[in-house]
């Protein structure tokens, strides 16, 4: 039994020395902080992309996945055959 709980000691005190020592490693250095980032937390908003809403079931999706037809905007060519559908049988 004391040889088992000298190993079990031996072993918990080099898990954690590696661990202090890998810990230590990935600290930046005190003296230096990391550059804040322009205007706060707000995101970079210059690649953001406009987005659209789909006219038969109202999602939101990005143009460039957007599927357009007749002027309007639909997220899927299904979508674009039913809405056309509705609107011709609401107007004749």
């Amino acid at each position: 039994m004391g040889k088992i709980l000298f190993w079990f000691v031996i072993i918990m005190a080099v898990l954690i020395g590696a661990r202090l020592i890998a810990r230590g490693a990935h600290k930046p250095a005190s003296g230096s902080r990391p550059a804040a980032k322009v205007g706060g937390d707000r995101p970079d908003m210059q690649n953001a992309e406009a987005m659209v809403r789909c006219q038969h079931c109202g999602i939101h999706l990005p143009r460039s996945e957007a599927f357009l037809s007749q002027g309007k905007t639909w997220c899927g060519p299904e979508h674009a055959r039913l809405g056309q559908d509705t609107s011709k049988s609401q107007s004749g």
